[in-house]
């Protein structure tokens, strides 16, 4: 496995300083987004027009801007850390189109100016918790993929939601995975309100090395749950098998609710580093959405259903 343990990051590399050492290149290689990162941040300079606050935010402060975009893990554009902000000329997002298909009685496509409009955007800022032992808090702009599933109206056999990566050989990065990168949830999970298609952060577009230009955000589940740059979104009637279900069945589980009572194989899930603090923080129990989410898992068991 390329993924790294807790104690084999340093703290140089998950404070600002060294986690911006790509900027000056990718300032450089932003494409069609760099003029949007350039501005304030600013809704009508984003592009995204109004955005309105969320009550479902968190109160704790956000990362800086400069960490989250760039200490990512994006493996399509590369398995280090700061690889992704380094090849952002690997992606290109527009033209961009997302397929609702499957289960649904209203299959259709969207393009990204279309998501944008679909219902008002909202800033949420999420705590979002990696496997590998980090965390940030993120300003998303997006809105709840329910009212995504709405204008496509499931039938009563749909169970699950798969979400489709984009792909291509040709530039993306060959190996590591089973591309495209697959995701998924349960259709009750992928209604909860807490859910949400993202096309910004920071009041910006999305950049393209955070998963240009839509990708899922489910707060209360580690971080590789949220596909990005996705393409396709399919209601089926049976669990999916996911990409790291693939790579490492007996490491990563459908469901990937933050749990610290359940370790990683490799390292200990009991405590986490925000990324640009030195002090180990305990993890929280769904990642401290336990209040809004523990109803859906009621009578399940969280060891076996991981």
């Amino acid at each position: 496995m390329l993924i790294r343990r807790p104690d084999d990051i340093l703290p140089s590399e998950i404070t600002d300083p060294a986690v911006y050492h790509a900027r000056r290149r990718f300032m450089a290689q932003a494409g069609t987004l760099a003029l949007a990162s350039a501005l304030p941040i600013t809704s009508n300079a984003a592009g995204l027009g109004p955005i309105a606050a969320s009550p479902l935010s968190t109160t704790e402060p956000p990362t800086s801007r400069r960490a989250v975009t760039t200490y990512n893990n994006f493996y399509e554009l590369g398995t280090d850390k700061a690889d992704p902000a380094e090849n952002t000329f690997r992606l290109k997002p527009t033209p961009w189109t997302l397929r609702v298909e499957g289960l649904v009685n209203k299959p259709r496509s969207f393009g990204i100016e279309e998501l944008i409009k679909l219902v008002p955007l909202e800033e949420r800022i999420y705590r979002m918790r990696c496997v590998e032992g980090w965390s940030m808090v993120i300003p998303w702009v997006g809105f709840p993929l329910a009212a995504l599933l709405k204008q496509v109206d499931p039938q009563g056999s749909a169970k699950y939601v798969e979400f489709v990566s984009h792909y291509d050989k040709a530039t993306m990065t060959r190996g590591v995975l089973d591309w495209p990168y697959l995701e998924g949830l349960r259709l009750d999970e992928a209604r909860h309100p807490l859910t949400l298609l993202a096309v910004g952060l920071f009041g910006e577009v999305l950049p393209v090395q955070n998963g240009a230009p839509v990708r899922l955000v489910v707060p209360w589940k580690y971080g590789f749950k949220g596909g990005k740059s996705i393409v396709a979104i399919r209601l089926v009637e049976k669990q999916p098998l996911t990409a790291w279900m693939k790579a490492g069945p007996s490491e990563y589980g459908f469901y990937a609710n933050v749990n610290p009572e359940v370790d990683h194989p490799r390292w200990s899930q009991a405590t986490e580093r925000r990324i640009g603090e030195f002090t180990k923080r305990k993890t929280l129990m769904f990642n401290g959405y336990a209040d809004q989410v523990a109803s859906l898992y009621s009578g399940m068991d969280l060891r076996r259903f991981f």
